[in-house]
């Protein structure tokens, strides 16, 4: 793929993330504090909200990894990693509500319940076969390619035993059977989905150890990038393992606290790849802070403004119609208008607040451009384009050198 279309179908990937973490954040909210079935997995509530966060995390990093990298597949990987993350997490929070919050509420329920468990499961895989290929998205060399395969087989058994498994779908909508389910094959779905799960938990490993390999080859920014997924990676297994054992042991009441760890860990990764690329200069990290800040206020924003809209035009609409479609559909329109004038002013408030340098040279630049056109005579010319570049870049020396006709 040339390099334009992978930057564009890596955006797309992660405005896709964004467009979803909307309504999941949405149907968060409004299912707060409603009477669900036990969550021994704590992904709804605040839980859930990490899990939303730490997938945009995922596709924000790798949309920014993908133009200045041509060609690394880290970027490609992290976008796809948010957005089968993205689409687990809405679908869950799609069926809960739609099952249990408010049965009947929102139609497909039962699908959403079945489609909850294809996205997240394979992300994990995916982020095995992303540590195994960091730094330049390539293998430590040709005899690891049994290692990619792994993960590869193992994400195929894993998505390939859900699918084909007869009977109630996963915790906690044993209600709902698997649409796709064929009957007789219990035992064969049964099997590859555990072989999934080793084959990917074994991927994870590799992936371990071709980070431990690099390093002891490495010298020089590939050593110290290569630090910063080791340390990540060492905690993440610590996290893993305190999970887990609380699990054996029984732990009560640490539900949220659980997940939401398991999910800032989570989304370690992508940070610590950025921060090992953007510490060495490989990438500009006022371009990462500036566009967190817009986008991750922007989302925010346009998450109120939707919930917001949708229980006005509900409230609205009450005396005319019980159906909450005619909200949804307004409020839906009325975020996708808001969305570019809402963009504009938070980045200029971004620069105001937090990049007044720029924002003054921007401004300056634009009122000398805006003079121009009117200027004839050469020497003020000359001056004035001293003045501005002096004033808005702040070099040393400036010296202005015109060659002659």
């Amino acid at each position: 793929m040339r390099q334009p279309a992978a930057t564009w179908v890596a955006k797309s990937l992660a405005w896709g993330c964004v467009l979803l973490a909307i309504p999941t954040v949405v149907l968060l909210v409004l299912g707060a504090g409603a009477e669900t079935p036990p969550d021994q997995f704590g992904v709804t509530g605040l839980g859930g909200l990490a899990f939303v966060l730490a997938f945009l995390v995922f596709a924000g990093i790798g949309a920014l990894i993908v133009g200045p990298a041509p060609g690394n597949a880290i970027g490609p990987l992290f976008c796809t990693i948010g957005l089968l993350g993205s689409i687990g997490t809405f679908a869950y929070q799609y069926a809960d509500y739609a099952i249990y919050v408010s049965p009947g509420a929102l139609p497909g329920g039962a699908i959403f319940a079945w489609l909850q468990n294809l996205g997240p499961p394979p992300a994990f895989g995916l982020l095995a076969l992303s540590v195994l290929l960091f730094p330049d998205g390539r293998l430590p060399s040709r005899r690891w390619r049994p290692a990619a395969w792994v993960a590869g087989i193992g994400i195929a058994g894993l998505v390939l035993g859900y699918t084909l498994r007869p009977g109630p779908v996963e915790f906690p909508f044993e209600a709902v059977q698997n649409p796709l389910g064929v009957d007789g094959l219990d035992s064969l779905s049964e099997t590859a989905s555990t072989i999934g799960w080793l084959l990917m938990t074994a991927a994870a490993l590799l992936g371990g150890i071709a980070i431990m390999v690099r390093l002891r080859r490495s010298s020089g920014v590939a050593r110290q990038q290569l630090k910063w997924i080791a340390l990540v990676g060492a905690l993440a297994g610590t996290v893993l393992v305190a999970n887990a054992a609380s699990f054996f042991l029984n732990v009560t009441g640490i539900d949220t606290a659980r997940i939401v760890v398991v999910a800032v860990t989570f989304a370690s990764f992508p940070i610590a790849a950025g921060i090992a690329i953007l510490r060495y200069r490989l990438y500009d990290i006022d371009v990462v802070v500036n566009r967190t800040l817009v986008y991750g206020t922007l989302t925010a924003t346009l998450a109120v403004a939707y919930l917001g809209s949708v229980l006005l035009l509900q409230f609205v609409l009450s005396p005319l119609t019980r159906d909450s479609e005619l909200a949804v559909a307004g409020s839906t329109l009325g975020v996708a208008a808001l969305f570019r004038p809402a963009r504009a002013r938070i980045q200029g408030w971004v620069d105001r607040r937090f990049y007044r340098s720029r924002y003054d040279a921007g401004r300056t630049l634009a009122a000398f451009s805006a003079g121009l056109r009117d200027e004839v005579d050469l020497d003020t010319l000359g001056h004035d384009l001293r003045g501005v570049v002096g004033s808005a870049m702040q070099p040393a020396h400036v010296s202005l050198w015109l060659r002659e006709s």
